[in-house]
């Protein structure tokens, strides 16, 4: 038996089940991203909320997030040795080591990664 879930069901079944892992944003933000993939597989997903806690994580940037599974200070320097000089250029090097390793869902208010 299948159930249609809406915004409003999803994000209510986590402020149930699980009130502090994803802010109001990353609910939104995820949800949307499994609607999309629903659409584009054709694969429905079982709406389990403690699945996806333990599945994927929010995070304020990329670059906490990258931080997560490696020693940031590496993150400095790029595939030649030079150091980085901006701000923008760490941040895309962390987005680029993600979306290598995983699934990236950015939003207005930082990022959610699936774990890897």
């Amino acid at each position: 038996m299948k159930q249609s879930v809406d915004f409003h069901t999803f994000d209510q079944a986590f402020r149930e089940l699980s009130p502090d892992n994803f802010s109001y944003e990353g609910r939104h933000a995820l949800f949307e991203y499994i609607e999309e993939f629903e659409d584009s597989t054709g694969e429905e997903i079982e709406f389990d909320v403690i699945a996806l806690c333990c599945d994927f994580a929010e995070y304020g940037s990329l670059i906490d997030a990258a931080s997560q599974y490696f020693d940031f200070e590496g993150m400095s320097y790029g595939e030649d040795g030079e150091e980085l000089e901006t701000p923008e250029e760490v941040e895309e090097k962390a987005r680029e080591f993600l979306q290598d390793r995983t699934t990236v869902i950015e939003f207005d208010a930082g990022v959610i990664i699936q774990n890897f």
